[in-house]
């Protein structure tokens, strides 16, 4: 979603790096582009004005300019700023309310409302070991309620049991009565949306609100509708009071321009954000990993995180075990696949990886990701156990039928091959050099020794 955004300040930061000493002028030039970049990116303009002032006032002292490295301290003042921008820290849900806690998620029809309510509440169950039920008090779109029924069962929590006709206060009043009366920890109200924001709409929330005194009011707004995502959250804001917002769809390729004016425009935090759809692609707001991604400088703790959840421990040192021995096949080659695909797509995790964008783009160009897995995986799938186990007996007439097997070409299984055979050898040179630790200490001196017995590190 910020990719464009980061692309843009790391042009700016990379020619203050170029220029050594800066002056004032320099500053104003990169500040114009800076809030020209902040407008593109369809950020509210009261937000923008605020922004280049903070920065302009920091940037242009005596103490930046004279700086040993200007460059480097205007990042970080921007950095700082952005920090500021998005909420200054991640403000969590609050939990600690007596039980049964209500949570009222509101929203415009089609903002990603009644699937980001099973998110939480998957999100709720398995991190915070909550009792979680499902209410769904849309009566105006067709199967809504169902489909949060349905979101419940793969959720594996409760939904609240359909009553046909029941108007959505009567809802809200029995999803409470029945939370109390079977313990349940949190609720969570799913109410009706609108396709633009009306006074019949605001109304019906507002007297939910009244009813079951909600301890979160959650806005979920769409990251890809841009100014229109402000305009929303400050019509809510005004109503019902929201006390945080969910973005959805960050990982789509909006400009980015909600998120940076949410918290300015609303005062709210952003507590959430969506990045998928599968139930389990919701994350804290983090502000300075969100800044840290904009500016190019990668999310390495969120990426350790991601890794943490998806990667399978106990394969993963065994996988670990037959490397170091040089017993690598491409069994074990396509479990590492597997886990890595558990991660996401590779755009997404090279996202996260800090001076990655101009590579991540080139990538994203060459159609680099999740569909070169799955091919790679459906290939070896199409092997026989003992060429999974000995490569080097692929002749012809055994790629053709792996080809046919696996819907590929040819030239994808000889490229597999190629690549496989690639990492084998790697892995080998690594072993006779005393495994990966060895090679690093081997690098270091001769860079150190390069540089007069100075280590790089």
């Amino acid at each position: 979603m910020f990719d464009n955004l980061s692309g843009k300040f790391g042009d700016i930061f990379e020619r203050l790096r170029r220029r050594g000493a800066l002056s004032e002028s320099d500053v104003n030039d990169a500040l114009r582009e800076i809030r020209l970049a902040l407008l593109d990116a369809d950020v509210a303009l009261p937000v923008v004005k605020d922004f280049v002032a903070k920065v302009r006032e920091q940037a242009v002292g005596a103490e930046v300019l004279r700086s040993v490295t200007p460059g480097q301290m205007v990042v970080k003042i921007v950095n700082d700023a952005l920090i500021e921008a998005l909420g200054g820290m991640t403000v969590p849900l609050n939990l600690n309310a007596p039980a049964p806690l209500p949570i009222l998620m509101v929203g415009l029809q089609g903002s990603g409302k009644t699937t980001t309510s099973g998110k939480i509440a998957l999100r709720l169950k398995t991190r915070e070991r909550r009792k979680v039920l499902l209410a769904s008090l849309d009566t105006q779109r067709p199967a809504a309620q169902l489909q949060l029924e349905q979101l419940a069962q793969r959720a594996e929590v409760t939904s609240l049991p359909i009553i046909a006709g029941q108007p959505p206060l009567q809802i809200a009043n029995r999803a409470m009565d029945t939370a109390r009366r079977e313990s349940y920890d949190v609720v969570i109200l799913d109410t009706a949306g609108r396709l633009s924001i009306d006074l019949a709409l605001m109304e019906e929330v507002k007297a939910i609100r009244a009813a079951v005194n909600p301890v979160e009011t959650l806005l979920v707004v769409d990251a890809m509708t841009g100014q229109d995502a402000v305009t929303t959250a400050t019509a809510f804001n005004e109503a019902v009071n929201i006390t945080g917002i969910v973005l959805t769809r960050l990982d789509g390729d909006a400009r980015g321009g909600a998120a940076l004016s949410m918290r300015s425009v609303t005062g709210a935090p952003i507590k959430l954000i969506g990045q998928g759809e599968k139930l389990d692609a919701l994350d804290e707001f983090n502000p300075e990993r969100i800044a840290g991604r904009i500016l190019g400088m990668g999310d390495i703790v969120g990426l350790v995180e991601k890794a943490a959840e998806t990667i399978d421990k106990v394969e993963a040192e065994k996988l670990a075990k037959k490397m170091a021995k040089g017993k690598f096949d491409l069994e074990d080659y396509a479990a590492q696949l597997r886990q890595i695909s558990k991660m996401g797509s590779l755009s997404g995790i090279l996202g996260l990886l800090p001076g990655i964008g101009k590579m991540k783009q080139q990538i994203e160009n060459a159609n680099l990701d999740q569909t070169v897995f799955k091919r790679h995986i459906a290939i070896i799938n199409s092997m026989t156990p003992g060429e999974r186990r000995a490569p080097d007996i692929m002749k012809a007439s055994r790629k053709k039928r792996v080809a046919a097997g696996s819907g590929t070409s040819v030239q994808d299984v000889n490229k597999l091959l190629k690549q496989f055979d690639d990492m084998a050898t790697m892995m080998k040179r690594m072993n006779k050099m005393g495994g990966p630790e060895a090679m690093m200490r081997q690098m270091q001196a001769a860079m150190g020794g390069a540089k007069g017995g100075r280590k790089p590190f």
